[in-house]
């Protein structure tokens, strides 16, 4: 099954999840260049909720471009399977090599703003990231690295205290708020 039809078949958490689902599959259904970031309006993407086995903790990395503390996640560049995009970003993004998936189905989905900004000296226009969140498990020994290109740092957080590190209230309320509550599931 596809990407498509995995979205198809997701059933939303709350208004937000239901709402970003539709606007996601008529871009899907829209725009051949979906996977691609010269779609330079709109393009997939893919995070990872990243929670220890007790599922107390998540592991975030602070982000320069957001100047903030995040999630793990980044472009599909052409890949389809979003999954394996998710678990990529997580590994490069934090050095973890023992990160799994939980389950193989979509967790979250999201349509996330993201303003204009410079990357690698280049300005990179406001679009929009068509946003697959999985959640996924790793363990807390792992060593971590940072990604210097990317962010400046990495680490575990209680759950309350990974709302409390993030200084983008938007993604607290709307996202990271809801991805914690919905752990409750898979406890």
């Amino acid at each position: 099954m596809g990407i498509r039809q995995d979205i198809e078949k997701y059933r939303p958490w709350n208004e937000q999840e239901e709402r970003d689902r539709e606007q996601i599959l008529a871009f899907l259904d829209q725009n051949p260049d979906a996977f691609l970031r010269t779609n330079r309006t709109a393009h997939m993407t893919a995070s990872a909720w990243i929670v220890n086995p007790a599922r107390d903790k998540v592991l975030l990395i602070y982000h320069k471009i957001y100047d903030s503390w995040a999630w793990t996640g980044g472009h599909a560049d052409g890949e389809e399977d979003l999954l394996a995009v998710a678990l990529r970003e997580a590994r490069e993004e934090t050095g973890i090599t023992s990160v799994r998936p939980v389950t193989g189905e979509i967790y979250s989905l999201e349509v996330l703003t993201v303003d204009g900004h410079e990357k690698r000296g280049e300005y990179v226009s406001s679009h929009l990231h068509m946003n697959v969140t999985y959640l996924l498990e790793a363990e807390e020994t792992d060593a971590l690295r940072i990604r210097e290109e990317e962010n400046s740092g990495v680490g575990w957080f209680g759950l309350t205290e990974a709302l409390a590190a993030s200084t983008e209230p938007w993604f607290v309320e709307r996202i990271y708020k809801k991805l914690n509550d919905k752990l409750v599931d898979y406890k």
